[in-house]
């Protein structure tokens, strides 16, 4: 059993009124590394799976100079911070920055505006972040407590999956097979697997605790393409903090976290002393889809535990279970009275699902694997994204023409029953449509955007990311969306940067455009991305300095 590198080291140093500036030195390197009986290289920062941790509190400036030495492309993205007035660091490939070439270097240089909380960061090029990434713990200012009690110990736990096979090699084959990838060979906690997997005895994470002491943990899905459940054994988990906000105290055995999501939980250790195993295990909410059913095991251990003691297994729900999933969701309040606009200047209806294309290729045995000799795609209101071989916002600020159109629709092609009567005759009335289409919002516009989960081919929850913004979930659903019946939370809802539609729901989520750039909003389930589950906001400028996108640095890769 090991520990990690993943303890928080609580910060007691910086100006009381937060400013300070953070500097970090990341080598994109790859390392050898021997998992389930078999060595292979992966790309990491450092040399460190997980990525070092980045530290700061609220206000500071970070600064992060990443030098590649590997052959593949790479961007950082800094998810969940929403990059005021910096949206050429935010990082995301094709859409904010060109991709770092081998040998070169660029400086991510932000400030974290009046946010704290746990943060991840993470590649933004290809399936690179299935192993670089890492926590980013922003703290409250000096002097400024919790609105909790202060616990005992704070522990990042990162969620992971883990591939024998190279992952760019899986990517690549995945998209030419038309079909779907491969499940993951094994779930990872804090970069380990646990006692279940093949050669993995040793391969374990522990955490040891005091009897009668509080902990908090700071659990972040990065993991590619599974929403993962995530329990303690006869433990319960109050969660504080829901993407880098402060929720209200809720209780709950088990939480499940999608890809991009995070969340802070309190957990009283005020059981027999003994091992307690935490577990993470797939959220099996597709219908069609193949999970990797073996379970990642952590000790939760108890000071005084007999060293060979046998761990108590955690229960989870069902591993399809909807209801726990949403009684969790709709549990989430943010901390104070918010008072939601109740005025709307711009309203989207997006559907999000799948899609399987027709076959074009000559060799469908090799290329069209999917349903009927189809191949698998995935779209925003029937728009399959694709990314152009420019940055869109150095397009958009040079006012760069043919890389990009400003005709994303405000509503789907048409409206049916999006749940149960979805099209499925496939491939006849599945397709959808490829284009790098963005919408554009103006300065200030007060924004509503009512999310469909649709039926067509799979149904499944989707864990929607919008980059350089959080949002209000005022609203969220099962079944079609329907305004007359949608019950609305505008007092105190949850401001989130990732949100789970349900499978076969709706959520509705309410933000202000008062951040100028280019913003990428997708869904975080990385094969999905991959098919063009995604789109862009232009936010257009305000006025003067403080309202407008600043100049590119002087050293934004060039593609």
């Amino acid at each position: 059993m090991v520990s990690s590198i993943y303890d928080v080291k609580v910060m007691a140093y910086g100006s009381t009124s937060g400013e300070s500036t953070r500097f970090y030195d990341f080598k994109v390197q790859t390392k050898t590394i021997t998992k389930l009986c078999s060595s292979k290289d992966i790309v990491t920062i450092n040399g460190m799976f997980p990525g070092p941790v980045v530290y700061a509190q609220e206000d500071d400036r970070i600064i992060v100079k990443v030098t590649n030495k590997t052959p593949f492309n790479v961007t950082i993205h800094w998810h969940g911070v929403r990059q005021k007035l910096s949206c050429w660091y935010d990082g995301p490939s094709f859409i904010t920055q060109c991709p770092i070439q081998a040998g070169q270097s660029f400086t991510y240089n932000f400030t974290v505006v009046k946010q704290k909380g746990t943060f991840f960061w993470h590649a933004h090029v290809s399936w690179l972040r299935g192993t670089v990434y890492g926590a980013m713990i922003v703290f409250p200012k000096i002097m400024v407590p919790y609105p909790f009690k202060v616990p005992y110990q704070e522990q990042i736990i990162i969620l992971g999956e883990y591939w024998l096979q190279d992952l760019q090699h899986i990517e690549k084959a995945t998209i030419a097979s038309g079909g779907a990838p491969p499940t993951a060979d094994a779930y990872t906690i804090n970069g380990h697997l646990g006692p279940n997997y093949n050669c993995s005895t040793s391969d374990i994470y522990q955490l040891d605790v005091i009897p009668g002491k509080t902990y908090l943990l700071r659990l972040i899905n990065a993991g590619l393409n599974t929403e993962n459940f995530f329990a303690i054994a006869n433990h319960t988990l109050t969660i504080v903090e829901a993407d880098a906000e402060y929720t209200k105290p809720f209780t709950t055995d088990t939480v499940m976290l999608g890809p991009g999501q995070t969340l802070n939980v309190l957990i009283l250790a005020d059981q027999p002393v003994g091992k307690y195993s935490m577990v993470v295990a797939p959220y099996k909410s597709g219908r069609f889809i193949q999970y990797q059913n073996i379970s990642a095991i952590a000790y939760f251990n108890y000071i005084g535990a007999a060293p060979d003691s046998q761990y108590l297994p955690a229960k989870l729900p069902e591993l399809d279970d909807k209801l726990a999933v949403k009684t969790v969701m709709d549990g989430l309040r943010s901390l104070n009275q918010v008072n939601v606009f109740k005025e709307i200047d711009m309203s989207l209806f997006i559907t999000i699902g799948l899609n399987v294309q027709k076959c074009h290729s000559k060799t469908p045995k090799q290329n069209c694997q999917a349903m009927k000799n189809g191949v698998l795609s995935a779209s925003m209101n029937n728009i399959s994204f694709v990314h152009p071989n420019i940055s869109i916002l150095e397009a958009y600020y040079k006012k760069i023409k043919g890389s990009y159109t400003e005709d994303f629709p405000d509503v789907p092609p048409k409206f049916y029953d999006f749940v149960y009567g979805a099209p499925n005759n496939i491939t006849y009335d599945t397709q959808s449509l490829n284009g790098t289409r963005t919408k554009v919002l103006e300065y200030g516009s007060r924004v509503q955007i009512i999310m469909q989960n649709t039926g067509t081919v799979n149904i499944e929850n989707h864990p929607i990311h919008f980059h350089g913004y959080s949002f209000y979930v005022v609203g969220y659903g099962t079944g079609n969306y329907n305004p007359l019946t949608a019950e609305f939370n505008l007092v105190d809802p949850p401001y989130m940067n990732t949100i789970g539609v349900p499978v076969g729901g709706w959520a509705v989520i309410r933000f202000v455009a008062d951040n100028p750039g280019v913003w990428f909003m997708h869904c975080h389930i990385e094969i999905h991305q991959s098919w063009g589950l995604g789109m862009v906001f232009i936010v257009k400028n305000g006025k003067g300095k403080l309202e407008s996108l600043p100049h590119p640095p002087s050293d934004l890769p060039r593609c």
